[in-house]
């Protein structure tokens, strides 16, 4: 059999060398292997044929039958056009075309009986279809067409003539090449039968050219059984193999400082949902195990507190813990925050990150090194090879996709047995998307907020009106308040026509003249932005216009009012970052999302989102379906490199959790991976893992 995944695409008939660069650069397309997997993002059934008089110019693609009658030429420079008046009897529809005039008249003959395909849309009252795909009616047999693939292609490819059209045919010339050997078999013969699944070569040929919806259903079916499959069976198996490999620090007691600051250092009384998390970490590190835990919570649901309970349980069993923050100004803000909190009590809080002065190093390294230190703060200057732990018992990592998998890497090698891991993120990830990135990780959630915490009031403002918006804004300031204006842009855009950073930042300065104004974007030096962070945090500027930077950043209590500019450009979750900055004192707190009137259908479902609820982990769903996995945050930083080529996180929740039951019924039934019933299917997970250098953390 021809080796798929070694043949180079530009040995393909059709190919060549131009093209085979073209793909590579533009799809990363290299092997027979990759084209095959480059599956079509939708079907267009051309076994039906309309009637002109039935069209509409808001229809999806339709088929026509029928003849030109004349042709004419229009417009002059860039709009010039041929158009060609078509009927079929019943009415008559103009076909369009910008590009490639020279040839039309000589293609397509006046008289002659084509199939037409095409978009209908509507221009100056006529329908009209532009670039229509056209074939001899005599040629093609209606019931033999099936369901016609449609596939992404880039601008680049569609200037070179690898248009979906092209890409569907390169795709039949390969299944020519391949014949009946098209792909071996990669499930077992029981899975195969026990879940109704089609063979992965009819699955393959179906996928790229379906005779009917029934058949496209099994194939999709198949493949992404496959595909989910592989990805959970990979995360079970390492997080299997890390249970019996890694022996874990047992804190086995409650001791003096855990119960001293419950009882009276403790801010509030825990939400409901703070204690179960606390006896799960409790749980885990009482276990033998070393604990591998993701503790999920929205802005201000109180992670910060679980932590230093979790660090607490360290001290008293006689371990050092570490909690390393992603930027200087949050580690800084974590000391005070530990400090504050712990009050008298005897444990010692240090802070380390690049900005610690040469002085000050030697003697907290020592302290560090010999014990002394119970709690460092640091950023990723922990990682350093000259910073050692006298007995490092628990690492949090706030924000865990800042920190790839190589840096968690190091901080396992900081003690001779692996510390246990605390992951803590306040970007609400939906329980699909967390199964699929962090199924390796036991998952907590905190899903209350604690007494006292106001709703932030959310509200949708049309840019026209923005003078009520600056008032209000005013009104908050003299009430001693402090406001974040937020832009998605730094700098002007010839393509989106978006209010940018610097426009906004003088417009601000111009309006609130008599207050002081910061600026905040990612283009700064770092010492820069923490300037600018540091006096908005410390109350000397009133205002602070920022682009995203401030999505994770430091706490200002004080700040009750966030401005987010052309608000359509954000997605759900990334707008629910943006307002979770607001609301952390006892004030009331306002969120405005500002946009132009004229939005499509999607974005004003986001802003009703949004302005109807502040539950991060319903705006997340939302925003899973909404826009798909791609934009969560998180994904390539973690070290976790799947790319799914044909299942949907979104839609296939049900069929997710099924395949991680299948997964798990195959370890517990091949434990050793050496039963040779299953023997096709640990080769395949190998192959896999290899080409596409999976890691799920895994720290050999």
């Amino acid at each position: 059999m021809l080796d798929t995944t070694t043949r180079n695409i530009k040995f393909l008939p059709g190919v060549g060398e131009q093209r085979a660069t073209l793909l590579n650069r533009e799809l990363k397309i290299y092997s027979l292997y990759d084209l095959l997997y480059y599956f079509p993002y939708r079907y267009v059934d051309r076994s039906r044929l309309f009637m002109v008089n039935e069209l509409t110019g808001n229809m999806p693609y339709v088929q026509l039958c029928g003849e030109i009658r004349s042709f004419e030429e229009m417009g002059e420079g860039a709009g010039r056009r041929i158009v060609a008046h078509f009927t079929d009897g019943t009415g008559f529809v103009d076909l369009v075309w910008f590009r490639g005039l020279k040839y039309l008249k000589d293609r397509y003959k006046i008289g002659t009986s084509y199939l037409v395909f095409g978009k209908p849309s509507l221009f100056n009252g006529r329908v009209n279809i532009a670039h229509p795909d056209i074939d001899v009616a005599e040629a093609l047999q209606l019931s033999a067409m099936g369901l016609q693939p449609y596939y992404n292609t880039t601008e680049k490819m569609k200037r070179a003539g690898l248009n979906s059209q092209a890409m569907a045919k390169l795709m039949s010339n390969l299944f020519t090449l391949l014949g009946e050997n098209v792909a071996d078999e990669t499930l077992s013969p029981d899975i195969i039968k026990k879940h109704n699944l089609i063979p992965l070569a009819e699955a393959l040929r179906i996928i790229h050219f379906p005779r009917n919806p029934q058949e496209l259903r099994e194939a999709q079916y198949r493949l992404k059984f496959e595909e989910l499959f592989y990805i959970q069976l990979s995360i079970l198996h390492y997080s299997k193999d890390r249970m019996q490999k890694y022996v874990g620090h047992r804190f086995t007691k409650v001791g003096e400082m855990f119960n001293r600051f419950y009882s009276e250092n403790l801010p509030f009384e825990l939400t409901s949902a703070q204690k179960r998390v606390v006896k799960e970490i409790r749980r885990d590190v009482n276990s033998n195990h070393q604990m591998n835990r993701l503790l999920q919570g929205d802005v201000g649901s109180g992670k910060t507190l679980v932590a230093l309970l979790s660090m607490l349980l360290a001290k008293d069993n006689g371990y050092q813990a570490c909690l390393m923050a992603p930027t200087e100004i949050l580690a800084e803000q974590h000391t005070s925050t530990l400090r504050r909190m712990l009050g008298g009590l005897p444990v010692r809080v240090e802070l380390l990150t690049g900005s610690t002065k040469a002085k000050e190093r030697p003697p907290l390294l020592e302290a560090l090194a010999n014990g002394d230190i119970d709690i460092l703060v640091s950023t990723h200057a922990v990682l350093e090879d000259n910073v050692q732990f006298n007995n490092l018992g628990l690492v949090v990592i706030d924000e865990q996709h800042r920190f790839g998998v190589v840096q968690r890497a190091k901080m396992w090698a900081k003690n001779n047995i692996p510390p246990h891991i605390l992951v803590m993120t306040a970007t609400p990830i939906p329980r699909t998307l967390a199964m699929t990135l962090y199924g390796d990780l036991d998952v907590s959630v905190i899903d209350e907020l604690p007494p006292g915490r106001k709703p932030i009031s959310t509200m949708h403002i049309f840019r026209n009106r923005s003078e009520g918006l600056y008032e209000f804004m005013h009104k908050q300031i003299k009430e001693g308040r402090q406001v974040y204006v937020v832009y998605p842009l730094i700098s002007e855009s010839e393509k989106l026509d978006l209010k940018n950073l610097e426009d906004g930042y003088k417009q601000i300065c111009n309006i609130f003249c008599d207050y002081s104004v910061s600026k905040l974007h990612g283009k700064m030096k770092p010492k820069e932005k923490e300037e600018q962070m540091r006096r908005f945090a410390s109350g000397e500027t009133q205002i602070l216009v920022s682009t995203t930077v401030i999505e994770v950043g430091v706490d200002v209590p004080n700040a009750t009012v966030m401005v987010i500019e052309n608000a359509e450009r954000f997605g759900l979750s990334q707008l629910h970052q943006l307002r979770g900055r607001v609301g952390r004192g006892g004030n009331q707190s306002y969120c405005m999302l500002v946009t132009d009137y004229k939005l499509s259908e999607d974005t004003r479902k986001r802003m009703e989102i949004m302005t109807g609820s502040n539950d991060g982990f319903e705006i997340a769903e939302a925003d899973l379906k909404l826009r798909g996995p791609g934009d969560i945050e998180g994904t390539q930083q973690s070290g976790i490199a799947f790319d799914l080529k044909i299942a949907n996180l979104a839609r296939d929740e049900q069929l997710l959790q099924y395949v991680r039951n299948v997964a798990r019924e195959l370890i517990e039934a091949d434990p050793q991976c050496n039963n040779p019933l299953y023997k096709v299917v640990w080769e395949r997970l190998r192959t896999i893992k290899r080409n596409n250098n999976w890691n799920w953390g895994a720290i050999s």
